[in-house]
């Protein structure tokens, strides 16, 4: 049977903003759950874990980027849990670190152009008709079964917070964070920053699958776009990581940050409140971007 219950830890950090802005931070520290099943992406597979076991589903299949952190989530616990993997990756074949560390699990990998890409389920029919043991599992690992293991997060936390802040790739996890506050009818303001330019479409589907609008949706901090950066949030994450001793990556968690920061500054709060910012894991992703810090 597959374990799920694990709680990750929660540190405050602080810095002279905060003080300054009488504002008190905490990190619910995700990225401690496991070095490669992470963050958001043990929330988010556990469920299709269990689910697949049930089906007696051998063999998971997903998808994602060359620098997928859900591929090396899905390869790792495979290998963890007993179950076969396969990867769809968009693009061109390549070699990376995150993809041999996909392989090292077992995963085996299958390039696919982008405009094929685009059609998941029916790659998977078409590669996986006849093998009856496969289970599909959507890129991020997206679904009502991600969104039930992410909102159990909020019965993890051992106070009540004012603002919680959470990144959005497919809003999954967000998702998941205002169902759990829903559910339990706390007083929490969920603040969601995509990682997406032109992510309007995204605040649709959290509404849609959280059954609620009653959040704070931040399209300002994408930087260019997904996996985009520039040297200001460069510099941020630079200092970020030296004062806190805390690592985030400028995919999600640097985006995530940098709002939090901007917004404080901003005075976006009422001083005493306290926020908790959720980090997501997906450190495995920062070694596409190592050459950006020019170090």
């Amino acid at each position: 049977m597959i374990e799920l219950n694990i709680n990750s830890p929660i540190e405050e950090i602080r810095n002279p903003l905060f003080i300054n802005k009488g504002i008190k931070v905490f990190v619910k520290r995700d990225d401690m759950i496991h070095p490669f099943i992470s963050g958001n992406k043990w929330r988010k597979l556990k469920y299709l874990l269990r689910d697949a076991f049930k089906l007696n589903k051998n063999h998971l299949v997903t998808f994602g980027g060359a620098y997928s952190n859900h591929l090396l989530a899905t390869a790792c616990a495979g290998a963890k849990f007993g179950f076969q993997t396969t990867g769809f990756v968009r693009g061109e074949e390549v070699k990376n670190e995150t993809l041999t560390l996909c392989r090292l699990f077992g995963m085996q990998l299958i390039f696919i152009d982008r405009e094929s890409y685009k059609h998941k389920k029916t790659l998977f029919d078409q590669h996986f008709q006849d093998h009856p043991q496969a289970y599909f599992i959507d890129e991020g690992g997206a679904g009502v079964l991600a969104i039930k293991g992410c909102a159990e997060l909020i019965n993890e936390l051992p106070e009540v917070y004012d603002h919680i802040f959470c990144a959005a790739g497919t809003g999954t996890t967000a998702s998941g964070i205002i169902k759990g506050i829903i559910e339990g009818s706390i007083p929490t303001l969920t603040h969601v920053i995509p990682i997406l330019k032109g992510a309007d479409f995204l605040k649709t589907e959290i509404e849609e699958n959280s059954g609620s609008n009653t959040f704070e949706f931040h399209a300002g901090y994408h930087f260019g776009g997904y996996a985009k950066t520039d040297e200001e949030l460069l510099t941020f994450i630079k200092n970020f990581c030296s004062t806190c001793g805390i690592l985030i990556e400028p995919v999600y968690t640097g985006k995530m940050f940098f709002s939090l920061f901007d917004l404080i500054s901003k005075d976006h709060f009422n001083r005493g409140c306290k926020i908790l910012a959720i980090h997501t894991g997906g450190l495995s992703g920062i070694s596409g971007m190592i050459n950006k810090f020019n170090y």
